[in-house]
Parts: structure tokens; C-alpha cells; sequence
């Protein structure tokens, strides 16, 4: 396949993952912000980001899986097309992507020192506990 043809259908499919994740796919500053808030490798730059929604580039498979967990579709299919879009479904029933408060949640949390994220640990299953009870 033509790598131009490639890149091009990679930015649509990307373009179309965000709009369903409701986020604009005309901001390569919002793209960047947010992936790099999901990845744990080097940050992506604005011009990187820009260049994966206009079709000039295609990012590594590391980062193509990011973007497919965070936005919840099939790296696969994020980068290859084919088959309709089918959102990824995590056995356990929690939500395939994280929404940014989320992702910063976690990373305050591992901030903390050891003591303070089993305290925030046990906040937190107490809480589910008494959310199931409702």
C-alpha cells in the first residue's frame, strides 16, 4: 500500500476516534496535552501530534497503542483500518479509556509516599464498597 495513502487513513481513523471520544480533532495542542498525560515514554510535541491529524506521520506502535487505549478503540484498527470500529471492552467491565481528571488522579496518587496511597487505596475500595450496597 502507498505509505501516503497509509498515513492519510491513519489520520482519518484518528480524527474519527476523537470526535467519538469527544475530543476536537482539529487541535493538535489538546491531542498533545492528552496523550502525554497518558504516556509513560518521551512526550509527543504539538507539531508531532499535528503532523499524526493531517496524515504526515504515523506514530510508533508504542504510542499507536496509547492513543487506542485512551480514546478506546483496537490499535489495529487505529492504524490499519478494516473492520467497523469496535471499542475495546476490558474483561473486568471498567471503562476502556480514562478520562483526563482520571489519569491525573493516578498520578497524584502515585506521588504520594507509600503510607498515604494505602490510606488513599482503602478510601477508595470503602467507597466502592458502599457504592455496590446502593
Amino acid at each position: 500500500m502507498n505509505p501516503s495513502i497509509e498515513r492519510e487513513g491513519f489520520s482519518e481513523r484518528l480524527q474519527q476516534a476523537l470526535r467519538n471520544a469527544e475530543y476536537s480533532p482539529d487541535s493538535p495542542t489538546q491531542l498533545a496535552r492528552e496523550f502525554n498525560i497518558r504516556f509513560e515514554g518521551r512526550p509527543i510535541t504539538v507539531h508531532a501530534a499535528r503532523k499524526w491529524l493531517v496524515g504526515e506521520a504515523i506514530p510508533t506502535q508504542e504510542k499507536l497503542r496509547t492513543l487506542a487505549q485512551w480514546l478506546g478503540v483496537p490499535a489495529e484498527w487505529l492504524r490499519f483500518g478494516g473492520n467497523e470500529m469496535q471499542p475495546t471492552a476490558d474483561p473486568t467491565g471498567a471503562p476502556s479509556r480514562f478520562e483526563s481528571a482520571d489519569v491525573k488522579l493516578i498520578a497524584d496518587l502515585q506521588r504520594l509516599d507509600e503510607h498515604h496511597q494505602s490510606i488513599a487505596r482503602e478510601i477508595l475500595r470503602m467507597l466502592v464498597r458502599i457504592n455496590r450496597k446502593k
